[in-house]
């Protein structure tokens, strides 16, 4: 009787993987350094904006007698979304302002709300001047119209340091490692200087770090133009940067003067914000930390 079972294929010896070649090596390594370079990135933004908001986490333990520092974080976290606005931004706010009185049932008792402040320098169109992403988003867009590019970044000047508010065109590892500026940059000289300062090549000018001019020019950016955000009082609030791929020869006075107005018209909005909606989200906190809906 024949065997109808089906033959089972002969054994093949194992192929041997092909070892990578020199330039995969090169690139792999590559692709390893840059994805650690981000992970440090992140680490760095957690670190620097942790300890503002455990300060305010601590004194609002204090002051309202809550149980952990879990209810102050939710407390900070419900203001924050209720004003719309950043939570460190808040924590900060609750750090550096003075408490309400004892037994105070409003914070800051007979404060008058200054009018909203004109945005029609900004070509946007009607805007929420209480919504500080909208703004801020208008005014970076206005800037990138002047200076004819799509990259560019806002940053606030919050406690002598700049941090990163908004951004276009440009990649997590820039936002990243500018996420706050405290060395020798053309945003940080701008800021200290309350004037625009032009990068016109990246590659070849001394006020960068060697990493800093790594990161700028890895973004596909050559040049930059930092513009200071100055309000009535010429105190500097923060600084919005075009970013270029070509190095810069220089704009017109015609430019210079569009953007000294959106650095005056920025100015003194964020002034205006930081006097009423965040003051607001102050007053709100409180109520809510009383128990008030």
């Amino acid at each position: 009787m024949t065997d109808m079972r089906p033959v089972p294929p002969p054994e093949e010896e194992p192929v041997a993987s092909t070892p990578a070649s020199a330039e995969e090596e090169a690139e792999r390594l590559r692709s390893t350094a840059e994805r650690l370079r981000g992970q440090v990135s992140e680490l760095a933004v957690q670190l620097q904006a942790r300890p503002r908001v455990a300060l305010a986490e601590g004194i609002l333990i204090e002051r309202y007698q809550l149980a952990d520092r879990q209810d102050a974080f939710d407390l900070l976290r419900q203001a924050s979304q209720r004003a719309n606005i950043k939570l460190h931004q808040l924590a900060a706010a609750v750090a550096r302002t003075p408490g309400p009185g004892p037994g105070a049932e409003v914070w800051f008792p007979g404060r008058i709300h200054q009018p909203g402040r004109n945005l029609a320098p900004l070509a946007a169109g009607t805007l929420d001047p209480t919504n500080q992403g909208e703004v801020l988003g208008a005014a970076l867009r206005r800037v990138l119209d002047l200076t004819g590019t799509d990259m560019g970044n806002v940053q606030l000047l919050e406690d002598g340091v700049l941090r990163m508010a908004k951004h276009a065109g440009l990649p997590q590892q820039f936002t990243d490692h500018f996420a706050f500026v405290e060395g020798a940059t053309s945003c940080s000289r701008a800021a200290t200087a309350s004037r625009q300062v032009t990068v016109k090549d990246v590659a070849s000018s001394a006020g960068f770090d060697d990493e800093s001019r790594r990161v700028i020019l890895m973004a596909g950016s050559r040049s930059c133009h930092s513009v200071p955000l100055v309000d009535d009082a010429n105190t500097v609030h923060g600084v919005i940067s075009s970013h270029h791929a070509r190095p810069l020869i220089g704009f017109t006075q015609a430019q210079l003067r569009e953007l000294h107005q959106t650095s005056r018209t920025i100015g003194g909005w964020i002034k205006w914000h930081q006097e009423t909606v965040l003051l607001d989200a102050l007053e709100d906190l409180h109520r809510l930390a009383l128990g008030g809906e």
